[in-house]
């Protein structure tokens, strides 16, 4: 049985690696050249903001092979917190988890180019890159590409077609002509554009263990650490602010009054040249269901759920998604009674099997992709505003001591979505019955905390000579 998988980014990849080991045929087809050789790697520079790896991605790597998750492991650089940049040049270091865990910045390049190597290593995968897909008739299983350097076309038989082509994919335009797919796409009023942080004497210019923000209310900057010990710094605000920012000047100008501490580590030069030359990125999530047709076909990644980047899990969702569908073949085909020497070759699936499989992958997982879209565009918020709101700041110190006192009874959202393999949809059902009890509990430690400076300030002004003592309280306490 063969399946022809369309596109050969992260999730394409990975899915065909996947399906090799199953003991599928696997003909993957990518319409950009082969991005492994040096004449076509700046086609991954400057086209997206930089990944951040966590659990869930890692997990679908576990399952595929312990040793690409340990080389992919030693490929990133931990990020253990972000770094908020305050307008006066103060740094304040916020965890993600009061346990020490932590996401992961990755290369883009670096990550498909492992995903695309590893997948060679299967016999039986086939990969033509420079070739689009053109059409598919899913109920006889042929598919057309075309090579776009010959312009010929060329059509195949597929069992199963993997639309892994991204958030303009053109086998989710051939699904909807064969179901009634409810489908949504957005485009938020705010764009991006990345610079480049070279290293300063041949290290890092900044602390590399940090997601480092500037946050300014309506847009902000960011910046992830590469090996080559610079950073990728990413400008988000709106449409508007790009449009007012025509000339070299005033990015720089722009800079200076906003980001005053980066500037320098950036350099005025480099600011104003590459905001010139870099593209300015458009930000969009789309959502759509169902993602199969019959046994033939289904989509996953971008391709069905794509979103904005403020929770890091656009490709950690992708490659779950790979996961999730392998787990249910395996479960289905375990289900039939297959021998113990076949209970992992998924290609032995029967056709009315593979209609099942795709109708309960497709039922489930539009949940869950629906929930982190939503909670994706939510974080922007968090990112750019509210990481330096005080109401906010003492919640997250409340809720991560409750997490310590009882890991199991009090998960952070953070936590579940990038630290646990928590069903996103169930992450956001549990993270609201958690809000209820918790906004109680803030709103009722604000009154105490208000009952105790009114004390305490009734005693200083009664006792004068108690100030120092007092003081030197209130220093412990926050030492702890």
């Amino acid at each position: 049985r063969t399946v022809v998988v369309i596109g050969g980014g992260l999730v394409g990849s990975l899915s065909a690696c996947y399906f090799a080991k199953r003991g599928w045929s696997v003909k993957l087809y990518e319409k950009r050249p082969d991005v492994r050789l040096p004449e076509n790697a700046s086609l991954v520079e400057h086209r997206s903001i930089n990944l951040a790896i966590s659990e869930r991605g890692f997990s679908a790597l576990r399952r595929l092979d312990a040793d690409l998750e340990k080389r992919v492991k030693e490929a990133v650089i931990p990020m253990h917190g972000r770094m908020i940049h305050t307008l006066d040049g103060k740094q304040v270091s916020q965890a993600y988890d009061v346990f020490g865990k932590h996401i992961n910045s990755v290369g883009r390049s670096a990550l498909i180019r492992l995903l695309l190597d590893e997948a060679e290593r299967f016999s039986s995968v086939s990969m033509r890159f420079g070739h689009e897909f053109v059409d598919a008739d899913f109920d006889s299983g042929a598919v057309t590409v075309r090579d776009l350097a010959s312009g010929e076309k060329a059509i195949m038989h597929a069992d199963l077609v993997v639309g892994a082509d991204g958030a303009y994919s053109k086998v989710r335009q051939r699904l909807m002509t064969k179901v009634m797919m409810n489908y949504s796409q957005t485009y938020i009023e705010h764009g991006y554009c990345e610079f480049s942080m070279a290293p300063r004497d041949g290290a890092f210019a900044m602390d590399p263990n940090h997601l480092h923000i500037w946050p300014r209310g309506s847009f902000m900057l960011i910046a992830l650490p590469n090996p080559d010990r610079s950073f990728t710094c990413t400008l988000f605000m709106p449409w508007s602010q790009f449009d007012a920012l025509m000339t070299g000047d005033a990015i720089v100008a722009f800079f200076g009054a906003h980001f005053p501490d980066v500037l320098p580590l950036i350099g005025e030069v480099v600011v104003r040249s590459e905001y010139m030359a870099n593209p300015k990125g458009s930000l969009m999530y789309l959502k759509c269901s169902p993602y199969s047709y019959k046994g033939k076909a289904v989509i996953l990644g971008d391709a069905a759920h794509a979103m904005v980047p403020f929770y890091g899990q656009g490709m950690n969702c992708g490659f779950e998604d790979v996961e999730a569908l392998d787990k249910i073949m395996l479960d289905v085909l375990n289900r039939s009674g297959a021998s113990e020497d076949q209970s992992d070759q998924t290609v032995l699936l029967t056709d009315s099997q593979m209609v099942n499989v795709l109708e309960e992958y497709s039922a489930s997982r539009t949940q869950d992709a629906s929930a982190i879209v939503d909670l994706a565009l939510a974080n922007y918020v968090e990112m750019r505003a509210k990481v330096v709101d005080y109401t906010y700041l003492f919640r997250k110190h409340l809720e991560g001591f409750l997490h310590w006192l009882f890991p199991r009874s009090v998960i952070p959202l953070y936590t579940m979505v990038s630290f646990t393999s928590i069903p996103y949809a169930t992450v956001v059902r549990r993270w609201q019955r958690q809000s209820i009890w918790l906004h109680r509990l803030t709103k009722a430690a604000a009154v105490g905390l208000g009952a105790f400076a009114g004390l305490a300030l009734v005693q200083v002004l009664s006792k004068p000579a108690a100030i120092p003592h007092l003081m030197s309280r209130i220093s412990s306490l926050l030492a702890k």
